[in-house]
């Protein structure tokens, strides 16, 4: 146990203070300033360490929790990665971009602040980096086997690290110019910046991994020649259909995707020229949805120093605490104020969005909203609540639908289920021998953690179906969904 009495001498949760405002909005940097040693020590040692540790199974991916709290309260950093590391391929992404449900089934969140776990697991991989302890552990033996990973997200880098590590010949497969998925186009530079991602780029290419970047599966190469090409195929292609609003005014010019405007922000910050790009310098700015996808919208308008930004969401607002029906260890639907709500502009709930609205020269110049009701289970809006909110450009931050059929379900003749995900049975396979499906193109629309969770599942799969038997880790399956009471 880290510090038996820890939980009971520091009752106050404490995170590392975020830059000023008028600070971070001049750049792109992360929003946090650099933690004090100290402060990550009390922290750590405030972990319990359990008898049954409910964070275990708060965290999809089982990380062990309690030993490297207890590592880092010890000052032991090098065993401490090395425990992170056994569960969790990717920390450094986790630890900043993961809503920490291992926080929200936290025993001591029963009646304390939770301990900061996600800080404490960010800084061991921050400080595993800076020590050079983070090394390529290649294979040491081949099996002649091929794996191709569609999709270089989380859920398909991780993947390809465990079947590579295993000894097969893996080649990752991204129809983006840059390997990363919604890591490197989908996730603003404030909330992660591109140099992780290289960074274990480049570990992952040290071990024997291949990237083939700018290559569309389906279109450049066909799904049947994918798979007579390699013994086995895993899509993690994620779940990129966004969720659209079709109400009157929707082809308005103005009114656009939430990772259109995402993606053309993070390649101009990678130093590429964009046509035409969607800015919000000197608009006003609304954006439905209230996730993160919004939020970072949000951060994002706020840095290309938009005139105004308008939050709304159809939805009540989220109670400030932990609701009744969400009982611990449950991961609530809680009130949060991200960094990005921190800069500037305004949140609305119960806003339903009825039409967008053009000026005498058919552009964008408003939306009209109404109060949202809920009539037998549906929200509507309220007749009689209408009113204008000015607006030049208007993100759709609502979600997404599913996988992207139009070349997968012709070509290759997989069947979706009715939520419009892949079909898989139980060891992460599809109905074709040697197709496997990890991540949201399989569950739909998720957490970052479950996508690496799943990444790491199906490798143990396809190790087994390759091999015959498997040594690799198998953290979930298809059909775990976390707690439910």
């Amino acid at each position: 146990m880290a510090n038996p009495k820890g939980f009971l001498t520091t009752t106050e949760r404490e995170l590392p203070a975020r830059r000023p405002v008028s600070v971070r909005l001049m750049d792109w940097k992360e929003v946090y300033e650099p933690g004090d040693p100290a402060q990550l020590r009390r922290q750590a040692g405030r972990c319990m360490d359990c008898g049954v540790p409910f964070c275990h199974e708060g965290c999809p991916l089982g990380n062990l929790i309690p030993e490297w709290n207890d590592l880092m309260y010890r000052g032991e950093g090098r065993d401490a990665i090395e425990r992170l590391h056994a569960t969790n391929n990717f920390p450094e992404f986790t630890g900043r971009l993961c809503p920490a449900p291992c926080e929200s089934s936290c025993v001591l969140g029963i009646n304390q602040p939770a301990v900061t776990i996600k800080q404490v697991e960010v800084s061991i991989i921050d400080q595993a980096y800076a020590n050079g302890w983070v090394q390529p552990h290649p294979p040491g033996r081949l099996t002649g086997k091929t794996v191709a990973v569609v999709g270089s997200g989380p859920a398909g880098l991780a993947a390809a690290q465990q079947l590579t590590r295993a000894g097969h010949t893996v080649a990752v497969f991204e129809r983006d110019d840059r390997i990363g998925g919604l890591l490197r186009y989908g996730i603003p530079d404030f909330k992660m910046e591109k140099r992780h991602l290289e960074a274990r780029l480049q570990q992952m290419i040290a071990e024997g991994t291949r990237f083939r970047a700018g290559v569309n599966i389906g279109v450049d190469i066909t799904w049947d020649e994918l798979r007579t090409r390699y013994d086995a195929v895993v899509i993690a292609t994620g779940a990129m259909v966004p969720r659209d609003l079709p109400i009157p005014g929707r082809d308005l010019l103005g009114v656009h995707f939430a990772m259109e405007y995402l993606v053309q922000a993070n390649r101009v910050g990678a130093g590429d020229h964009v046509d035409n790009q969607i800015t919000a310098e000197g608009k006003h700015v609304v954006v439905l949805g209230g996730g993160d996808t919004g939020a970072d919208c949000i951060g994002t308008a706020h840095r290309q120093q938009a005139a105004s930004v308008t939050n709304l969401a159809i939805g009540r607002q989220p109670s400030i605490g932990r609701p009744e029906h969400q009982p611990w260890p449950m991961d609530p639907t809680v009130f949060e104020v991200q960094s990005a709500h921190e800069e500037g502009g305004m949140r609305q709930y119960l806003a339903s969005t009825v039409e967008f609205l053009a000026n005498d020269a058919g552009e964008l110049r408003a939306i009209r909203v109404a109060e949202t009701e809920y009539l037998d289970g549906r929200r509507v809006p309220k007749t009689g609540t209408e009113s204008e909110i000015p607006a030049d450009l208007v993100l759709l931050a609502l979600g997404f639908t599913g996988p992207e059929q139009q070349d997968l379900a012709p070509q290759l003749e997989v069947p979706f289920d009715v939520r419009g995900n892949l079909e898989r049975d139980g060891a992460y396979q599809t109905s074709h021998s040697g197709v496997f499906v990890a991540g949201d193109a399989g569950r739909g629309q998720s957490l970052i953690v479950w996508a690496i969770a799943e990444g790491r599942a199906a490798a143990a799969a396809v190790d087994r179906y390759l091999e015959g038997e498997t040594q690799l880790p198998s953290p979930v399956k298809p059909t775990d969904r976390g707690f439910t009471i």
